[in-house]
């Protein structure tokens, strides 16, 4: 059985009703939260949350692209978020990668050079402080309540980083 046809089996057999309020895409608790893709992080569970509480958008490192400052904009000015949380993580798969390495790699199997920056860093307290301030700073977004963390993942705690 597939990794896909796996997860299908599992929705299918789910009997417990999901909680949350689903009637609106607007978030209730109007924060639209960023984290890395990384399955160790279970987000609804380290922040108790239901569904329709929160927008949650994910990538490679939980770091601000260009396409999280397109999801943010929907998010805050079509469906009223007024705060951002980023959380990136201790043990990040970016930090054992480096921006041309990785690149290189990608050219020399495939004959492209990606156009994209692949966002690798050493110091996840200074890509936090990285992201927050291209949210601060983006043109398309008014928000001025924009706070990083990181979640370690071996205890599960937070830091805010300032």
């Amino acid at each position: 059985m597939s990794a896909i046809d796996e997860l299908l089996s599992r929705n299918a057999g789910l009997t417990e009703r999901v909680l949350g309020d689903r009637s609106t895409p607007q978030p209730s608790l109007k924060v639209a939260l960023l984290t890395c893709m990384d399955a160790r992080i279970r987000v609804f569970a380290i922040f108790g949350l239901l569904q329709g509480e929160a927008h949650v958008l994910r990538n490679a490192g939980g770091v601000v692209t260009d396409d999280v400052i397109r999801s943010l904009a929907l998010s805050q000015r079509k469906l009223g978020t007024r705060e951002v949380m980023i959380v990136q993580h201790t043990n990040c798969g970016l930090q054992t990668v480096t921006e041309d390495g990785f690149k290189d790699e990608l050219e020399k199997a495939s004959g492209l050079r990606p156009t994209w920056s692949v966002e690798a860093f050493r110091e996840v307290k200074d890509s936090v402080r990285t992201s927050m301030n291209r949210v601060r700073h983006a043109p398309y977004l008014l928000y001025t309540d924009v706070r990083g963390f990181v979640y370690d993942v071996h205890t599960g705690g937070l830091t805010e980083v300032f």
